[in-house]
Formats: C-alpha cells, sequence, structure tokens
C-alpha cells in the first residue's frame, strides 16, 4: 500500500495540498465526532461567527474578523473599516512618506503579524528602515534606536486597549528621545485613552477585533501603505476560505478534520504538544502567529458538560530547517509525545526547502527501516502536511483563516470560548497591583 492510500485526509484545491498522516485517526472516528458536532449545533455556530452575532460570552462581544475581510473594498480605502478616516489615512501615508525611519511599538498581536508581514514583503526597493520595539525591557529601545536619529524617525504605537503596560513603557521613552509628538501614530480600539497621551493621528479599529486576530484591521495599516496590492491578495485569501467554508462540503472538512484530530490526539492520544514548522523562509514567523492564535484561544478551562477536559495543546516550532539542527532531536528520538504541523511551498519542487519538508514528515510519521537499535527512529508523531501552490499574501491569508476556522471549531467542541483572555489580563491586573504598592 501506497503511503498516501493510508492518509487519514487529503484534501487539495488551487491554493493549498494538504496530507494529514495521522493514520488511528480513523473515518469511523471522524464520524463520531461529527454526530458530537450535529449535537452541539456546530454548523449554527459557525453561521453566527460570520453573521456578526455574539460568540464571546464572557465579554458580551461579537468577533469581527470575519466581517473586516467580507466588507473589504481594494478600490476604496476608507473601507479598511468603517472607522478609518480619509484625512487620519492621508496624515498617516505622508508621515510615513517621509519618514527614513518607522518604529513600530507594540506586543502580541500588535507585533506577530506585523513582523510577519515586514518579512513576506519585497522590500528590495525601499529606502525605509523598520523595526520593531515589543516588551518592557529599556535595553531593547536603547540598542534598536542607536544608529537612528529623531528627526528622520516616526513611531507607530499599536495597542488595542492603549493600556498594555509594556507598550506604555516604550511609548514613554520613545517621547522623551524624539520630543516631538507628532511623529506618533496611535493605532487602537480604544482612542480615548490614546488621546490622553496627546497623539494627534489615531488610527482606530473595533472593539469586536481581538488581538490575535488584528491582522486583518488597521494594525496592518503600514503594510497597506507600503504595498496596497500585495494587502488586498492577502485579504482576498482570507475572504476566500471564509467562503469556502460557509460552502464547500470538502473544505469544511478538511478543517473539521483537523479540529477532530487535534482534540482527540490530545484527548486521547496524550499527544499535548505540536509543533508547527514553516519551510518557506519568508513565512518563519508563522509559528510564532499561530503560538498566539492556539494558545491564547484555547489555553482555557475545561467545560463542565464537555466531553474532552484537555483543551489548547502546547504550539511550538519555528523555520523547518533550523528546527531540524535543534529539536528535531526530540521529535525523531525521544520519549515526549508530540505531533507536528508541516507547511511548505510547491513553487519548487527541486527545493532543499521543498524536499526536506516532503521527507520529514514522512520519517516523522512513518519512521524508517533502515536504522535500528540506538539509531532507531520513533516513526509515530501524528503529522500534518501543508503544502500551499506559492509563498504569496494570498495564499497566506487563505492558510491564516484557515487556521482560525481550524480554531473556533476546536473551541466549540471543546465548549470554551476562544476570544477571550482572562490568564493574560490576570498578569496585567497583578503586575498593575505590585506596581501600585510600590507607590
Amino acid at each position: 500500500m501506497k503511503r498516501e492510500d493510508r492518509s487519514s485526509c487529503v484534501f487539495k484545491n488551487d491554493k493549498v495540498n494538504f496530507r494529514s498522516y495521522i493514520n488511528e485517526f480513523t473515518n469511523d472516528l471522524y464520524k463520531a465526532f461529527d454526530l458530537s458536532a450535529k449535537k452541539i449545533g456546530l454548523d449554527s455556530k459557525i453561521d453566527d461567527l460570520f453573521d456578526g452575532k455574539l460568540v464571546n460570552f464572557t465579554e458580551d462581544l461579537a468577533a469581527w474578523h470575519p466581517k473586516y475581510r467580507a466588507q473589504y473594498n481594494p478600490k476604496k480605502s476608507d473601507t479598511f473599516s468603517h472607522k478609518m478616516q480619509q484625512n487620519e489615512l492621508t496624515s498617516f501615508y505622508d508621515l510615513c512618506a517621509r519618514a527614513k525611519n518607522i518604529v513600530t511599538i507594540g506586543i502580541g498581536g500588535s507585533y506577530e503579524g506585523p513582523k510577519m508581514f515586514l518579512e513576506i514583503m519585497d522590500l528590495t526597493n525601499t529606502v525605509t528602515n523598520f523595526l520593531f520595539i515589543t516588551g518592557s525591557d529599556l535595553s531593547e529601545f536603547r540598542m534598536k534606536i542607536n544608529n537612528i536619529v529623531p528627526k528622520d524617525t516616526i513611531f507607530i504605537v499599536s495597542s488595542k486597549s492603549f493600556k498594555t503596560l509594556e507598550t506604555l513603557t516604550l511609548l514613554k521613552e520613545a517621547l522623551k528621545w524624539s520630543g516631538d509628538i507628532s511623529k506618533f501614530v496611535a493605532i487602537t480600539a480604544n482612542k480615548d485613552e490614546a488621546q490622553k497621551h496627546n497623539i494627534n493621528c489615531i488610527i482606530e479599529f473595533d472593539q469586536e477585533i481581538g488581538g490575535r486576530y488584528s491582522i486583518w484591521s488597521e494594525i496592518s495599516t503600514l503594510f497597506y501603505w507600503l504595498n496596497q496590492e500585495n494587502f488586498n491578495d492577502f485579504m482576498a485569501g482570507g475572504r476566500q476560505a471564509d467562503i469556502d467554508l460557509q460552502s464547500d462540503e470538502a473544505y469544511l472538512k478538511f478543517v473539521k478534520n483537523l479540529s477532530y484530530s487535534d482534540i482527540w490526539l490530545h484527548n486521547f492520544n496524550n499527544k499535548n504538544s505540536r509543533a508547527v514548522l514553516s519551510y518557506i523562509w519568508t513565512w518563519r514567523s508563522l509559528p510564532d502567529y499561530i503560538q498566539q492564535l492556539e494558545m491564547e484561544s484555547l489555553g482555557k478551562q475545561p467545560c463542565l458538560e464537555s466531553d474532552y477536559k484537555k483543551t489548547g495543546q502546547i504550539i511550538f516550532g519555528g523555520y523547518g530547517p533550523t528546527a531540524q539542527h535543534s529539536y528535531f532531536q526530540l521529535l525523531h528520538q525521544g520519549t515526549q509525545d508530540v505531533c507536528v504541523d508541516i507547511v511548505a511551498s510547491l513553487e519548487d519542487k527541486n527545493s532543499l526547502n521543498y524536499i526536506q519538508a516532503i521527507t520529514q514528515s514522512e520519517l516523522l510519521s512513518e519512521g524508517s527501516k533502515d536504522f535500528k537499535d540506538l539509531e532507531r527512529i520513533n516513526g509515530n508523531v501524528p503529522t500534518n502536511l501543508f503544502l500551499i501552490e506559492n509563498s504569496d499574501t494570498y495564499n497566506l491569508g487563505y492558510l491564516l483563516a484557515t487556521w482560525e476556522h481550524r480554531t473556533y471549531i476546536t473551541a466549540t467542541m471543546l465548549g470554551i470560548n476562544p476570544f477571550d483572555q482572562f490568564g493574560v489580563t490576570a498578569g496585567k491586573i497583578y503586575t498593575d497591583n505590585y506596581l501600585s504598592d510600590k507607590d
């Protein structure tokens, strides 16, 4: 029997060629999960998300990232969202055009999405210097601005709440260094807080956009300015994934298979960790993005009514060729129970990256008869292989939206809310309390 015939799920369209090498996850298991999905009304809950209904029950909010994709019109800049004002956009563009250095201050979704965008874009003919500063250690700020000067530098301060302590600490330091508030732009869902810092150029997005979903919002305005065509393609890719989830039975089954097998591996097969590995250099930050998406969305207390008591897996990963010389030893021969997602591009099947992605997925999932004793390879690592048609922004948008669908369906099956983050909030509260006690 050929290896392809043993795959429990195969899916292909003009964006992605997917193979799941999780041989133990049978069609009977899929059917059992799908029966549970029908009992909890999964299809109607998917409709609720796309209809803009309240799905974030703990915070009494809808989740509008699909709505942003649906309403986006590449021919009209003011439909980036209904809050985008043309004068603010013009002011922002004017600042960017005159700057030699553009520094983005942000953390979490305000950092992971923009950083990934910058890496995928071709900036060969761009003379602007782009810097990202995140975290609360001011030595990072001082090191990164060491070779630039204030008069040539603008700052984009990205924060949904504009109350994030790390971001405000860096803003204070940046204001002291710059001395010119007119060179600061705020991108936020809380305009009132941004105005307290006397920032005039404020670009808003909606409270219904979660931080880890904000790549689809005005958080990405810089990249809209850098290459509108690429950003249009990104939004179109995400929109197409939304359309496919609602109208393409094969795609819906593919995403369900991802979610169902994730839950099964974690709850019944002790696979508590999953490595996400990108074999595309320009998508090298994809695993970091996925780590936040899944672990913030699914890292919740289990639902008492649910049959599944283990919620989100531990997600780690990185750039595949580098990881092969780092932690692949544990994946191939260690005693930990892990599973793997591998992402590669079909652009060049003769490239070393592509060949490594194919051979590593086979070695991880099937092992090899060529090695024995101490050289024996485990060969029992469940592996999902995503082969993307090409590594452009359209396909990135399609894959990211697909991963969001996977996460939402998983959360629905687990009976948890993927849109709140009270664990993150608790850390902020305790830090604020500690600082208040010191005062």
